[in-house]
């Protein structure tokens, strides 16, 4: 992994020093004796490749020092003036020239890079770590998204499952309230009208004289076994009255009807419903 940074930036430093080099030795060699401009261009490429050393010296203890980069940019800045000004008097390929003065500050980028890649790089150790820790998270999310959506799933069959049983349970109620309405309309009806009062007068006035009955409607509700009449003579209605009273106020609030007929007849008393319901009547009245 450290040749993939290492590797570029060594070969674009010998190219430019060498470049450097050959320029130098190229154009002042007219002017000056050629071991000079050799010792220039060495001097111009040492100093480079010192500053890059010592830079690479303290990057290796985990230090770094401001003004050696200050040196080694310079020495770059030069290496490449020295090319562009070549580029510029020479008096044939001076674009070919041009093209390759960028190389000296291409090679410190790279070296750049190349600490900067260093600063960051993990151990193998390392990096397996943050990859399982990476992988569990994934694992642990696509785990949490697939118990989301069964959850989703469950609580949305589950209330098409309650919506339909209470839609079954609406048209039964409603259905079952549609009936009970029209009997108790058909009740109501049979109890106001002329022919049922006629009906039940005739019934109930050789029973009892003078009364005439009235049909209520049926109370909703336990019902219990009346006991059979005893061939002991009919109370009167004075009589009947009494005992209703005396049945009624044996207890403090007074009792019910229902209350008041179940000890009525369990004190061996008999009398139709008709006439008891008529003594409670009249004494509620």
């Amino acid at each position: 992994m450290k040749t993939r940074t290492v590797l570029p930036a060594a070969v674009m430093t010998a190219v430019s020093m060498v470049l450097t080099l050959a320029v130098v030795v190229m154009w002042l060699g007219g002017a000056v004796p050629w071991p000079v401009a050799l010792v220039v261009g060495l001097g111009i490429d040492g100093g480079w490749l010192a500053t890059l050393a010592y830079e690479r010296r303290l990057a290796a203890q985990g230090d770094h020092s401001a003004p050696v980069t200050a040196v080694g940019w310079s020495f770059g800045l030069l290496a490449t003036g020295v090319l562009v000004a070549h580029a510029v008097t020479a008096d044939d390929a001076r674009g070919a020239w041009l093209a390759v003065a960028w190389l000296p500050l291409a090679a410190k980028a790279l070296w750049l890079v190349h600490g900067l890649w260093e600063r960051t790089a993990l151990t193998a150790a390392a990096l397996d770590a943050i990859a399982g820790i990476q992988q569990e998270a994934r694992d642990e999310a696509a785990v949490a998204r697939a118990r989301l959506r069964a959850e989703a799933a469950t609580e949305e069959t589950r209330l098409t499952a309650v919506t339909q049983a209470g839609a079954r349970v609406a048209r039964v109620q409603a259905r079952t309230a549609e009936t009970l309405a029209g009997a108790w309309s058909t009740l109501e009806a049979a109890r106001r009208g002329e022919g049922t009062g006629r009906a039940l007068t005739s019934v109930t006035t050789p029973v009892t004289p003078s009364v005439t009955a009235r049909w209520e409607l049926p109370v909703w509700g336990p019902s219990e076994p009346v006991a059979a009449l005893e061939s002991a003579p009919a109370l009167t209605d004075e009589a009947l009255d009494a005992l209703v009273h005396e049945i009624r106020h044996s207890e403090t609030p007074a009792l019910s009807y229902r209350e008041m007929a179940t000890r009525f007849r369990a004190a061996g008393h008999s009398a139709s419903e008709v006439r008891l319901r008529a003594a409670w009547k009249r004494g509620v009245a």
